[in-house]
């Protein structure tokens, strides 16, 4: 049963997710609401203020005109009343009264002879002394002070009243000396129908006003916005590389100084980057000139050094066992400047663009065995793979992928390392787990970095610390990855993930496309 606050917690959450739906994301949008808001309010104030002084101006020019007529015709008529006049003569003078200029209702009351008060209607009984409001009359009858400020003992009251949503201006007066009391009522309904055509003439201003503010502020706009508009495309091919891109300047304006700025900004970053992009690849062709020429003495020296451990491991003993440590030495320092060379020029070509793929069908669980076997590891790496589970890949640069995980995790880790190979959708995962004590979570973002090498918590590598950037570069030729994490029984877990099939990666089909810098395809080695 869904409980009340469950009901009001959803209510809030759907109203919270409309009012961000119809937040203002277009500047166009608010240009146009604040236009319009801002004339709306001045033609709102405009209109009320002048609505209000054509009612006042209206209502008090036809009441004082009414008043002045009514005030008159007491005079005139009223005033000449006996002091208890009869009924007829009452009538016939309200008829009288009624017919100035302003056209109102009259009733005259008065005492006759006996003191019993009568009443005579100019329009016989339509207005009657219950349409005067009690307050009026009680005004009407009230005798004054007379002082030197006030010379009459009455004086001639008037008042706005509404009978049926209609109205009415309703006036009173008392004759002096006399027992007759006026009183008149005149209908506002033709000054009410002009205030209500004033009122729709300045309710269709305001609404004249508030399109025409709408469409000026959509011509703002466009003026305003169209350079923010060029500047942001500008912003956006500039993000995209296009370090050419600069703005027509025009006017003396803020967006013009902005784009002013704008292009000062490129032109600067555009000079940087070129300057960068110089010394990048001056380092790049140093390192691959360097590698190049660092082959060839390296190649003789190699070969001595070979001749030099045949005599070390000869039977004969020909090498003097004083300087035999000297020579493992040498031995041991050159295999591993070979090694240093070759990764280099393995990472020159990644950084030149020119590392491609040689694709062929690998079957992952015979590759595996391939790399352990030709580097004597079967006895330390235990092997969770079936046989037949196929993948088109270059089967160099796995290799060098898998030398360097397992390589790493011997070194580091300890033996027995445990490769597990399993499938998951279109993805091949390889996971390589050793039994080490992990890697230190401030260490885990850099593994993969060029020549970083770890810390106190792992013996001191004699790698040239590019090996796992090597092995990621092939995987991302791949079109895959490689994750490190720390396993949750103890170890460092690597996981390889690369796709089936690589031939996507490929601008042309899949076939031999050899890479020229490859030479005679030499090998990566663990670092």
């Amino acid at each position: 049963m869904t409980k009340p606050h469950d009901k009001l917690r959803g209510w809030a959450a759907a109203r919270k997710a409309l009012l961000s739906g119809l937040r203002f994301t277009s500047l166009r949008l608010r240009l146009v609401v604040v236009f319009g808001l801002v004339a709306l309010t001045a033609a709102v104030s405009a209109s009320g203020i002048a609505y209000w002084l054509n009612r006042e101006a209206v209502l008090t020019r036809t009441q004082d005109a009414v008043l002045r007529d009514f005030q008159q015709e007491m005079r005139n008529h009223a005033s000449v009343l006996p002091v208890h006049p009869g009924q007829d003569e009452l009538r016939r003078t309200a008829g009288q009264m009624a017919n100035s200029s302003q056209r109102f209702s009259v009733l005259l009351v008065a005492e006759d002879g006996t003191g019993k008060r009568i009443t005579g209607n100019s329009e016989l009984d339509t207005f009657t002394l219950e349409d005067v409001p009690a307050s009026l009359r009680k005004a009407v009858n009230k005798k004054q002070s007379l002082s030197s400020n006030n010379k009459s003992a009455y004086h001639l009251y008037w008042q706005r009243i509404t009978e049926h949503d209609k109205p009415y201006l309703v006036g009173g007066a008392r004759v002096i000396g006399g027992t007759t009391t006026g009183y008149m009522l005149k209908s506002l309904e033709p000054e009410a129908k002009d205030l209500n055509s004033l009122a729709w003439s300045l309710g269709i201003a305001t609404g004249l006003a508030l399109i025409g503010s709408a469409l000026l502020a959509q011509a703002a706009a466009t003026t305003v916005l169209k350079p923010v508009h060029r500047l942001g495309i500008a912003a956006r091919r500039l993000g995209e590389g296009k370090l050419d891109t600069r703005l027509r300047v025009s006017g003396t304006d803020e967006l013009a100084d902005l784009s002013r700025t704008f292009n000062h900004t490129a032109e600067a970053l555009e000079k940087r980057v070129a300057d960068m992009s110089a010394r990048d690849e001056a380092s790049r062709r140093f390192v691959a000139d360097m590698s190049h020429e660092l082959r060839t003495p390296l190649t003789a020296i190699t070969a001595v050094t070979e001749i030099l451990e045949e005599e070390l491991d000869a039977e004969t003993g020909s090498v003097d066992p004083m300087i035999e440590p000297a020579v493992r030495l040498v031995v041991s320092e050159t295999r591993r400047l070979g090694d240093l060379v070759e990764n280099l020029m393995e990472v020159t070509r990644f950084d030149a663009g020119t590392a491609r793929l040689v694709l062929d069908d690998v079957d992952i669980a015979d590759q595996i065995t391939a790399c352990i076997d030709a580097r004597a590891w079967l006895d330390a790496v235990e092997l969770d793979a079936e046989r037949g589970i196929l993948a088109r890949l270059d089967p160099r640069r796995l290799d060098v992928i898998l030398a360097n995980l397992i390589g790493n995790a011997l070194k580091h880790g300890g033996s027995p390392v445990r490769v597990a190979v399993r499938v998951e959708g279109e993805e091949l995962v390889i996971a390589v787990r050793d039994h080490g004590p992990g890697i230190p979570e401030d260490v885990l973002p850099h593994v993969f970095d060029r020549f970083y090498k770890a810390s106190a918590s792992r013996p001191r590598s004699e790698g040239s610390g590019l090996g796992l950037s090597i092995a990621l570069e092939n995987a991302h030729i791949h079109g895959g990855e490689i994750t490190a994490a720390n396993s949750p029984e103890g170890g460092a877990v690597f996981t390889l993930r690369l796709p089936h099939d690589a031939s996507r990666l490929l601008d042309e089909g899949p076939g031999e496309r050899k890479d020229p810098a490859l030479g005679n395809g030499t090998e990566g080695t663990p670092a």
